[in-house]
This record gives C-alpha cells, structure tokens and sequence, in this order.
C-alpha cells in the first residue's frame, strides 16, 4: 500500500460515495471511506471506514487525523457527501436551508480545510467535488439544493486558482439524476402550501421517473476516478443525459432550454 494513491471519499454509505470507494479500491488506491457510524456502516472489501460526519468540525478533524496517522498522506479527496430537499422555495424555511447548505457546502468546506495542510505540504493532491447538472442548471422544486450545488460549482472554479500554487488541483464532476436512495427518498420541505400543491405533486413525479430510469451510480463513479487520477479538467458530465445537458445548457438559446426545464418537471 505504500506506494498506492492515498483517497479519501466522504459519505460512501450507498449511492455513488459507496460506488466510487470500490471503484478506487479496485484500481488498487488505499481507500479510506467517510460514514457517520462505523458500528452501523456496511463494509466495504479493501475499504477502511472512518467515523467522519462533515456537519460536525471536530469530527471531520478527528477523521483526517486518524486517516493522516495510517497513510502519513491524503493524495484524492473526494467530496461524495450530501442530501436534497423538495419543496417550492416558498415552503422552505430558513432552518430547512441552514441545514442542507451545512452538508452540501459547508461541510465540503470542513472537510478541504482539514485536508488542504497536508496536500499543501506534499505539494501534491486532488480534490473532486461531486456537484450536479443543477449547479449549472434551475430546478423547480429543487431551489435550495440547486442553490447549494451553485455555490459548490463557484467554490470549486475558484479554490482551484488559489490552491494550484502548491501542486493541487480540483474538479467537478457533475452527473445528472442518478438512481440512488438519496434522490428516490428526497425529504420534503415541512411547510405544505396549497398553493403550489398541484405543480409540486407533477414535479414529485417527474423526478421520481427520471431517478427510476437513471443510470446506476457506477458510471458517475468512472468519472469521478478519470477526474481524480487522469489529466486535469475543471468539468467532467458523465455520458449521457449529464454530457447532453452541459452541451445544451451551453450552446442553446435560454428559451428552448426554460421550456425543456419545464418539460422536464411537468411543469405547463
């Protein structure tokens, strides 16, 4: 194991956080493996698990440290970790918000500023931040987790310039829906208004099929490999509906891409 790349992945529980630590391990890297519970974390083959949760700054300290104490390393890190919320923006209370911002954000931001002093001092890392096609793109019904993946995307763009001085670099990996427990069992925002009650239920159903259909988390994970191990690029969509939505998004006109959105979420 000396000489395998050291990666760190938040939140590998399910979904594409487990998905990506068995691909790493595969690839023969020494994976270590954030969950919030060991003692009731599944195991993963070739993966050490450590008791990490991304909300909690000691917590993410304690982590890194028993995983710097192992590897004396951290050469990947990647930033798996996060939830969602449904709900028009209106329902949404403030509290609601605070608490999705402190993992998809702030507790990415925990976790790279516990990990950047010793990329700093090898003067080497990665850091891959998984986003979504929401942090280029609205989601009706979706404002704050899209708002949270919005300021994902801006976090990463711009650490990249500040970090690339000390031999580290970092990346976005932006997939579409994906089927997962995390999007098939999205918590609702608390607050029901009647008002927005017939289009929510529409867009409710159109997410529900678009993660029944989706693609199983192992593609996302090949990105999220190519992106930590292969050549530098700030972008990476996995194929498919994600390489399809970042080509839209770029060259269409606003208008036929708003009435595709709407179309999406079964919106009139």
């Amino acid at each position: 194991m000396s000489n395998s790349k050291v990666v760190v992945v938040t939140g590998v529980s399910s979904g594409i956080g487990r998905a990506v630590a068995i691909r790493f391990a595969e690839q023969g890297c020494w994976v270590f493996g954030t969950v919030r519970d060991t003692a009731k974390a599944q195991a993963i083959p070739h993966v050490t698990l450590v008791a990490m949760d991304v909300r909690d700054g000691a917590s993410v300290e304690r982590g890194v440290q028993s995983i710097i104490a192992q590897a004396q390393r951290i050469d990947v890190l990647v930033n798996s970790a996060g939830v969602t919320l449904l709900g028009a923006a209106e329902e949404t209370s403030v509290e609601e918000a605070q608490a999705l911002f402190d993992t998809n954000l702030f507790g990415l931001l925990r976790v790279i500023q516990a990990v950047l002093p010793h990329m700093r001092r090898q003067q080497a890392g990665r850091i891959v931040n998984v986003s979504s096609v929401l942090g280029f793109l609205p989601a009706p019904y979706m404002a704050l987790y899209a708002a949270s993946k919005h300021a994902v995307e801006g976090l990463a763009e711009t650490l990249d310039h500040e970090v690339r001085q000390f031999g580290v670099r970092v990346s976005l990996v932006e997939p579409s829906f994906t089927k997962t427990h995390l999007d098939l069992n999205a918590p609702r925002a608390a607050a029901k208004l009647a008002a927005y009650s017939h289009e929510l239920g529409m867009a409710s159903k159109a997410i529900e099929n678009k993660v029944k259909n989706g693609p199983s988390p192992d593609g996302v994970a090949h990105s999220i490999v190519n992106a930590a191990l292969g050549p530098w690029k700030m972008r990476h969509t996995p194929k498919g509906e994600a390489s399809l939505l970042a080509k839209l998004r770029r060259f269409m006109p606003a208008g036929p891409v708003e009435k595709g959105i709407r179309k999406t979420f079964g919106l009139a």
